[in-house]
């Protein structure tokens, strides 16, 4: 797996139907990795139920925050990382 990139601002994963099962795309599998085994959680956002999360990427000091834009299907659908800049992420 590969850590973020200078370039990348936005993660989006998707759900892909495969032989009736629903799993996440590549991006998905990325985004649990980079939560698992790279980022550091900063905060779960109170004011959202803890559906919005900030982490701090050690390598290079940005924010990211995990959010689940599709909140409307089961378990809050895919999730996606958004770098954030500093005062955003205040």
């Amino acid at each position: 797996m590969t850590k973020l990139e200078p370039n990348e601002q936005l993660l989006t994963g998707s759900w892909i139907v495969q032989d009736g099962k629903v799993r996440g795309d590549p991006i998905c599998v990325r985004i649990e990795w980079l939560l698992a085994h790279h980022l550091q959680k900063v905060t779960d956002s109170p004011q959202s139920g803890a559906w919005e999360t900030l982490y701090l990427d050690p390598h290079d000091g940005r924010y990211w925050e995990r959010t689940y834009p599709h909140g409307e299907l089961h378990g809050g659908g895919p999730p996606q990382l958004k770098r954030l800049t500093p005062d955003e992420a205040k």
